[in-house]
């Protein structure tokens, strides 16, 4: 070859070679992510945080507004259960709460999937047709019964209280002055750190409140599962009657007989 010709075939390969490598690092379109397998049971169950995240690593950037449109300081827009010392430092965004703060990594151990199973891209509900998968959530991300776990008020006529938490506090130095003798099979999930949490609760009773009314976000009760106790009287009481003995299976992977999870 000669010339300019001389350079012409290892150009073209070389263009080649560069069109292969940009078409196989093409991300995926938006509708073949939606529908990747691992939205969907049963992938989404062995899904890991970091799969998860190399898609969604946006939900862990802190990004609250200092200031609301409006003008309002996000300093300045703080919930009652905010001013407690249990819930100290700044603002943060939702899923930094569940996954990020010091708060949470001291008392939890959430997954991404511990709350996202998965949605039906086509908004049909879960058996209203031979094709739909079972056991999703029509139009949410997540179940609200996951939610209501750990958002639902504060259960006070239940437990023979005198009001809610806010009112009388003050009187109740540590839950544990009564949880030390009964209900003591508790926080015994793969999302939670049960020793972690009993020294929170003894710490500051306000550290049980921020799950147990606290955050409320809905007006209904979440029928905790009534795991037997030593001790635990045989009467059980109306309200408890209807109420299952174990946490739901999912909930359950991992917990060893002490209530750690495997790590």
């Amino acid at each position: 070859m000669h010339g300019a010709n001389r350079w012409a075939l290892p150009a073209i390969l070389l263009g080649l070679a560069w069109a292969a490598t940009a078409t196989a690092a093409k991300p995926p379109t938006y509708d073949q992510a939606r529908w990747d397998p691992i939205h969907f049971k049963p992938a989404i169950e062995s899904a890991t945080d970091e799969q998860c995240l190399a898609c969604h690593k946006e939900v862990l950037e802190p990004k609250v507004l200092a200031a609301s449109p409006a003008g309002v300081k996000a300093s300045d827009a703080l919930a009652w259960y905010q001013t407690l010392e249990t819930y100290e430092g700044p603002q943060e965004t939702f899923h930094r709460r569940h996954l990020a703060t010091p708060l949470a990594q001291r008392v939890m151990a959430l997954k991404c999937n511990t709350c996202h199973q998965g949605n039906d891209p086509r908004e049909e509900a879960s058996g209203s047709a031979v094709d739909t998968q079972p056991g999703l959530t029509l139009r949410k991300m997540v179940d609200p019964n996951v939610c209501l776990m750990c958002h639902a008020p504060y259960n006070y006529e239940v437990m023979n209280m005198p009001g809610p938490w806010s009112e009388h506090r003050e009187a109740f130095q540590t839950c544990m002055a009564c949880h030390a003798a009964f209900r003591t099979n508790r926080h015994k999930v793969n999302f939670l750190k049960p020793e972690a949490i009993e020294k929170a609760g003894n710490e500051n009773a306000d550290s049980c409140y921020g799950c147990h009314g606290g955050r409320a976000w809905y007006r209904i009760h979440y029928p905790y599962p009534r795991h037997d106790w030593d001790g635990m009287p045989p009467e059980v009481p109306d309200w408890a009657k209807e109420r299952p003995k174990q946490s739901e299976a999912r909930y359950l992977k991992g917990i060893t007989n002490k209530g750690s999870t495997k790590q």
